[in-house]
């Protein structure tokens, strides 16, 4: 008995629910990309909990976060190849449920190790979604309602997270940190099912061989800068071990560059990159990956372990933010369609910048309002980023390239990421040694860490003004 239906073709989609259909695929790739989320952000605030459980300190813990998104990052690079060979619909149902069943193992974790290779599994699903949502946007949607249509992708995916740290601190008092892990599954469940239902069979597969030499050298960067990074704290910026990791980033980078200007196929053409708007693009995409996952990762620790609150009041302090990120973004996509995405992007990135200033000038010393004021006013940024700068550096790609320019986009904001969380909890654990174990070094420690990342975003900023307005290019059919 065949317990899965057959795949519908897009004509008989298109036909039986009309314009609904394209804002259908999209709530259910939503969905699956909600559950890919919820795997990162409800992560950190049982980061407190796990410390103590396993005894670690910040520069072993971030492990569990560095691993993650580590494996987000190398395991976007197959999926252009991937959506060829295989189809949309298989490989999102592949990666869902991969997700679920890492998220089951994980809650299950009885040593730190395992929890760490649950984590590396939630993140190569978590990777493999990422340009899923970018790529029905630009290939399902008319170019005058994309960013309508970014807006409310952003607005599904950041809504679940708005509430995350809240409903994450709740099941941690209550049921313990095997809990956090379990967060997700009703997303992949709905995801899983509606995929099944509503995503059509394969119009075109392609049978190009796959570059397992670039994937293996861009790979090999990514993990080599992770370790490199992370070593900062035991063996220091001049230490051999440091410049080995070093040189183990930037040899593999070169090679790649070389291997990519004569591989036939290779996973990244870098024609891309002679699109200025794209590459200036994938620069801010860096920035901002630094700034937010490290943001995400410190605010919950700083709410714990500088300023004592519970889990579940950390949590509750971030809820009023999440709320303004997700209710501003329908907004900021319909504002997208209007004006230049750059003036925005750029406008989001000194709000951002701004609320991190705040932030580090105000210290321990900091009021719990003032801080939930401080944190709504960085997602209000973060809301007139989101769409605008995705418009911005994809739409002067033709319909061919949009599947490798997404992923490349994703993948720059992971390895973004990646330093962000490591650089972060690296130069805090640093700082606080050098300042010692008082509340005003405390204070310090913090408050350096978050003029850090209001530097990347600065850098953004000024990045961003090299933008050049494009029109929008025609929807592929």
């Amino acid at each position: 008995m065949n317990f899965i239906p057959r795949a519908p073709t897009l004509d008989a989609l298109e036909n039986r629910f009309g314009a609904r259909y394209k804002w259908m695929a999209l709530l259910t790739v939503a969905f699956g990309s909600v559950a890919a989320v919820l795997s990162t952000t409800s992560f950190n605030v049982a980061i407190p909990t796990l410390m103590r459980e396993f005894g670690l300190g910040q520069d072993k813990i971030q492990w569990a976060l560095t691993g993650f998104m580590a494996a987000m990052t190398v395991s976007m690079l197959p999926t252009p190849w991937l959506l060829d060979r295989f189809g949309f619909r298989r490989c999102f149902l592949a990666i869902v449920l991969l997700l679920a069943g890492a998220s089951v193992a994980g809650s299950m974790a009885s040593n730190f190790s395992f929890l760490v290779f649950t984590r590396i599994l939630q993140g190569a699903a978590a990777g493999m979604l990422q340009p899923f949502g970018m790529l029905t946007v630009m290939r399902t949607f008319p170019p005058e309602i994309q960013g309508r249509a970014t807006g409310i992708l952003s607005f599904s995916i950041v809504f679940a997270p708005a509430v995350a740290p809240a409903l994450g601190g709740v099941l941690l008092d209550h049921f313990g940190w095997e809990a956090i892990f379990l967060i997700n599954l009703p997303m992949c469940m709905i995801a899983s099912v509606a995929a099944l239902y509503l995503m059509p069979q394969p119009q075109e597969l392609k049978s190009a061989p796959f570059d397992w030499f670039g994937v293996a050298l861009l790979g090999l960067a990514a993990l080599a800068s992770v370790e490199g990074v992370s070593s900062l704290h035991d063996n220091g910026v001049q230490s051999w071990w440091t410049l080995l990791f070093l040189a183990g980033t930037l040899i593999p980078m070169g090679w790649f560059i070389h291997h990519a200007n004569r591989a036939e196929h290779p996973i990244v053409r870098l024609d891309l990159f002679h699109d200025r708007a794209f590459s200036i693009g994938i620069l801010v995409s860096l920035a901002y990956g630094f700034g937010i996952y490290a943001s995400t990762y410190l605010i919950p620790v700083f709410l714990q372990n500088a300023l004592g609150f519970s889990a579940t009041v950390a949590g509750l302090a971030l809820l009023p933010a999440g709320i303004t990120l997700a209710l501003m973004l329908p907004v900021a996509g319909h504002m997208a369609d209007r004006y230049p995405p750059r003036l925005l992007t750029m406008g989001g990135l000194g709000l951002f910048c701004l609320s991190f200033l705040l932030l580090a000038f105000r210290g321990i010393g900091i009021s719990y309002f003032e801080l939930v004021g401080v944190t709504m006013l960085g997602r209000f940024g973060l809301a007139m980023i989101l769409p605008s700068l995705t418009l911005a550096t994809l739409r002067g790609m033709k319909p061919h390239q949009l599947g490798q320019s997404s992923m490349v986009i994703s993948y720059t904001r992971q390895i973004g990421g990646v330093f962000g969380i490591a650089i972060s909890a690296v130069f805090l654990e640093w700082r606080a040694f050098v300042h010692g174990a008082s509340a005003t070094a405390t204070s310090s420690s913090y408050s350096e860490t978050f003029l850090l990342l209001a530097a990347a975003f600065a850098i953004a900023f000024v990045a961003t003004i090299g933008m050049k307005h494009k029109p929008a290019q025609t929807a592929p059919r």
